[in-house]
């Protein structure tokens, strides 16, 4: 499975908590436990920004699900790379077992990469009663699985939801052609005893991009919260 070139995030839901900060304490459809809640409504966005965390929301735990833009190459025959235009993030997706997880942590932690079955996915002919055809030549359907540990405490979202420097990553990309385009899928399974009562699960989908003529980093910035009555 080819993952590699430019993708565009297609924002088709929760956009209210993607496309915006919202306000402090906000966690809907988050499984935040009690202790995940006070920390979330504790939330200083001018003291992240002072104290030089403007990056915790570009964690690799809650960097898919932003508005933004991948190019993904490979770094070398067993290293994936993935670099985002929001927050000029690089994730590393090592296959085979040779390298060792760093003993320091940090945003992107460290991931180990295999190739696997496809697990969920994103079927435009789906959506509109189509099927695939009965016989084809091309290989069958894969899914890479990424597992991320060793991450640094940072934000689920932007307006401070925590997870905590125990939680790990798990997800799977897979890939599907249809109408002429190509889309991404990266669902994204995140587990943190200290801050959620549960599994936080999400599925983010992207479309390919013909070039690099959209591609435009910018550094991590603390995004302000929107004020009361959004609506």
């Amino acid at each position: 499975m080819d993952l590699t070139g430019y993708w565009v995030a297609l924002v088709t839901e929760d956009w209210l908590w993607r496309m915006i900060t919202a306000p402090p304490g906000d966690a809907t459809s988050v499984p935040l436990n009690p202790e995940g809640r006070r920390v979330a409504g504790a939330w200083d966005p001018q003291q992240d920004a002072a104290s030089g965390e403007a990056c915790r929301p570009f964690g690799a735990a809650g960097l898919m699900r932003m508005p933004l833009r991948l190019h993904i190459t490979w770094q070398d025959e067993n290293t994936l790379k993935i670099e985002t235009d929001a927050g000029e993030q690089t994730r590393l997706l090592r296959f085979g077992g040779g390298a060792a997880p760093p003993a320091d942590r940090s945003w992107q932690g460290f991931t180990r990469a295999e190739w696997t079955h496809p697990v969920g996915g994103f079927d435009l002919r789906a959506l509109f009663g189509g099927r695939p055809p009965a016989t084809s030549d091309a290989p069958p359907m894969g899914a890479l699985k990424a597992v991320t540990t060793q991450l640094r405490a940072g934000y689920l979202r932007k307006n401070g939801l925590p997870y905590s420097d125990n939680a790990e990553l798990t997800e799977y990309f897979s890939r599907v052609s249809a109408f002429g385009n190509d889309y991404l899928t990266v669902l994204s399974i995140v587990r943190d005893p200290v801050y959620l009562n549960g599994d936080f699960v999400t599925s983010s989908h992207f479309k390919r991009e013909p070039d690099d003529s959209n591609w435009s980093p910018s550094p991590c910035r603390t995004a302000p919260p929107l004020a009361a009555g959004r609506e």
